[in-house]
């Protein structure tokens, strides 16, 4: 899995969550309880997701420009 930095992770999270809080499908299963014991909070899901890298989103980098 590819490096990022904190604000890279804090874009993709949030990216993520609010896809999720406008009703995006899950990408991998979870029981009713744990949605409980997390409070259905997107970011906590997000994040469980980022954790397990199965997220489709994807940084690019520009390279800098050569003089």
């Amino acid at each position: 899995m590819m490096k990022y930095t904190k604000y890279e992770k804090a874009r993709i999270i949030g990216a993520r969550a609010l896809q999720i809080s406008m009703g995006a499908p899950f990408l991998f299963k979870m029981d009713k309880e744990d949605l409980v014991k997390i409070n259905y909070n997107p970011v906590d899901i997000a994040k469980m997701e980022f954790d397990k890298g199965i997220l489709p989103i994807t940084i690019k980098r520009p390279l800098p420009k050569r003089k």
